[in-house]
């Protein structure tokens, strides 16, 4: 498949900064089996995320993503400053790339945002995991967007590069 005319090559080059990709059909293919799959898949989460920008939603695999990181952090002044980060972005009413959460996630975020801990996200992360698992992951598996990405490996071959 040549760079130049792959769709989903140009969204890589222009979304992701050049970051080549190899996807597997075997790969592509176990995503329709459970969200889980996508999102713990080595290359799905970055193709979920390009798919969600054309619904406007990313912010929502942005956040998740962003979680996941924060939960890995084990010095207490990072964590601090990258939960300060976390909240302006996604959480506070009126961020930038607001997420959709119920009032008492939000308002417990708030209360341990000063102190705060390595799980002070992981309710608003649940909620997020949950929407796009019922939204937009099945609108995923039925988008153009999914389908030509598994019908140009299926008349490529299971070793199509995708770069």
């Amino acid at each position: 498949m040549s760079p130049n005319t792959c769709w989903l090559c140009k969204i890589f080059r222009a979304e992701e900064n050049g970051i080549s990709s190899k996807v597997s059909l075997e790969e592509v293919l176990q995503w329709s089996q459970s969200f889980e799959k996508l999102i713990t898949s080595k290359y799905g989460p970055m193709i979920y995320k390009a798919y969600l920008k054309t619904e406007h939603s990313d912010e929502n695999i942005e956040f998740w993503l962003a979680c996941e990181a924060y939960k890995k952090i084990t010095s207490q002044r990072k964590r601090i400053s990258v939960a300060r980060k976390l909240f302006t972005s996604y959480i506070q009413p009126q961020a930038p790339n607001e997420i959709n959460i119920d009032s008492p996630a939000r308002k417990a975020i708030i209360r341990n945002i000063r102190e705060p801990t390595q799980s002070c996200f992981d309710e608003a992360q649940r909620i997020i995991y949950m929407h796009m698992e019922r939204d937009s992951y099945p609108r995923f598996l039925e988008s153009k967007f999914y389908q030509k990405l598994k019908h140009s490996l299926q008349t490529n071959g299971n070793n199509s590069m995708v770069n």
